[in-house]
């Protein structure tokens, strides 16, 4: 069964662009994140990305889900363990 979707930049017809509002910016964060994450995208990418770069960017997003997450968030919206 997959647990990852990506539904929403495959839906929105809305522009990628930020500074217009808070509205748009959160729409675009979207967008941006999950046209990053393309499986094609990051297999490129990975391979080009030094190794503190990798670090820098497991640092940055890690930090953000501790920022903004509860365990209980982190289990169930980023590691999609059923039993949270």
């Amino acid at each position: 069964m997959r647990q990852h979707r990506h539904e929403f930049v495959e839906t929105y017809d809305g522009m990628m662009a930020f500074g217009y509002s808070r509205e748009e910016d959160e729409r675009s964060v979207i967008v941006f994140v999950q046209k990053f994450s393309d499986d094609d995208l990051m297999k490129l990418l990975s391979n080009r990305l030094s190794d503190s770069e990798i670090e820098e960017l497991v640092d940055y997003l890690t930090g953000l889900m501790k920022r903004h997450l509860d365990e209980e968030e982190y289990h169930r919206y980023f590691l999609k363990d059923e039993k949270a």
